[in-house]
C-alpha cells in the first residue's frame, strides 16, 4: 500500500510537476490549470496510514503513467528536432557530421 506521504508517491508527484514545469508556458504552477488538476487529486486520495486504500494505489500508478507520457513525448520532440532529416547533404556536410575532414582542393 502507497500512502500519499509515502516517499515513492511524493517523488512521481515531483517528478509530475517539474515534468508540467518544463512544458508549460506559465512558469508559476498556482496558474497551471494541469498542475491544480493533479494537486487536487492527490488530495483527494489522501490516506492515512491505518487506511487501507487501494483508490491511492492506482492514482500512483497513473501518476506514475502521465509523467513517464510526458517525460517521454518531451525527450522524443527534443530528439527528433537534433536528428531530423535535413534532406540531401553536400559530401563534405556528411563528412563534418561523422569527424572526418576532405582534403583541400589543389591549386590548379
Amino acid at each position: 500500500m502507497a500512502s500519499i506521504t509515502s516517499k515513492p508517491v511524493l517523488v512521481t508527484l515531483r517528478q509530475l510537476l517539474s515534468e508540467i514545469r518544463k512544458q508549460s508556458s506559465t512558469k508559476k504552477l498556482a496558474e497551471n490549470q494541469m498542475a491544480r488538476f493533479i494537486l487536487g487529486q492527490y488530495r483527494k486520495y489522501q490516506t492515512t496510514d491505518q487506511q487501507l486504500c487501494k483508490a491511492i494505489d492506482e492514482m500512483h500508478f497513473k501518476a506514475k503513467s502521465y509523467y513517464d507520457y510526458l517525460h517521454h513525448s518531451r525527450r522524443y520532440k527534443e530528439i527528433n528536432v537534433e536528428f531530423k532529416g535535413k534532406g540531401e547533404r553536400s559530401v563534405s556536410e556528411t563528412a563534418r557530421m561523422v569527424g572526418f575532414k576532405l582534403p583541400h582542393d589543389p591549386k590548379p
